[in-house]
């Protein structure tokens, strides 16, 4: 009898951790929708309205607006960081691997380009800076990518052109003055830049 109850406590804790994921996940996804849309204006009220949840389950999960602020700010640096990641190819042994595979993240396309901005500009939204924590948090994760870049064996200046441009069609992109075809090109250009530092494809 106790091993079976102990198994029934066990899936019922399965189950109430699996709610605070998905719970918490749809928070994050409605406050960062409500950020993007009203800036550091955000309200816990317009949060919890968008997310479906009650205030106070919001802040059950995150504390207070300024916490769930960093949250937000924290989840989205790192998706882009994992984004980044799952473009890596493992099979160059040359310098830029890290580079290339952020060029490809950006540059994927239209359809993620509003995404990929989003991710980019988190650091800036709405005058978030002015939060306590949301600078630490954005000073940790480019110290992070520095450091990354710091031993991809391409130099500095290199990395900056490349890095910023990549950055800047993914804006183009957003606001309608780039396609999936003038996106394919720079995409494809910058990879050569970031392989050898030429364009072996015309302009």
């Amino acid at each position: 009898m106790t091993s079976m109850c102990g198994g029934w406590s066990g899936v019922a804790e399965g189950r109430r951790t699996r709610n605070t994921e998905r719970t918490r996940r749809a928070v994050l996804d409605a406050a960062t929708q409500v950020i993007l849309a009203k800036g550091a204006a955000v309200t816990l009220d317009q949060v919890a309205s968008v997310a479906g949840v009650s205030k106070s389950g919001l802040i059950h999960h995150f504390g207070s607006r300024d916490q769930l602020v960093i949250a937000v700010v924290q989840d989205v640096q790192e998706r882009f960081r994992q984004a980044v990641l799952s473009h890596l190819d493992l099979s160059e042994n040359y310098p830029g691997k890290m580079l290339r595979a952020y060029v490809r993240a950006l540059c994927a396309g239209s359809s993620v380009a509003g995404a990929a901005h989003d991710f980019t500009s988190a650091a800036i939204w709405g005058g978030l800076h002015a939060i306590p924590g949301v600078a630490a948090v954005t000073e940790e994760h480019s110290a992070w990518w520095s450091e990354q870049f710091a031993v991809d064996g391409l130099s500095l200046e290199r990395i900056q052109i490349v890095r910023r441009a990549a950055e800047g069609v993914v804006v183009a992109a957003v606001y309608g003055e780039e396609n999936d075809a003038s996106i394919a090109t720079a995409r494809r250009l910058l990879l050569e830049l970031a392989t050898d530092g030429t364009f072996h494809t015309p302009i």
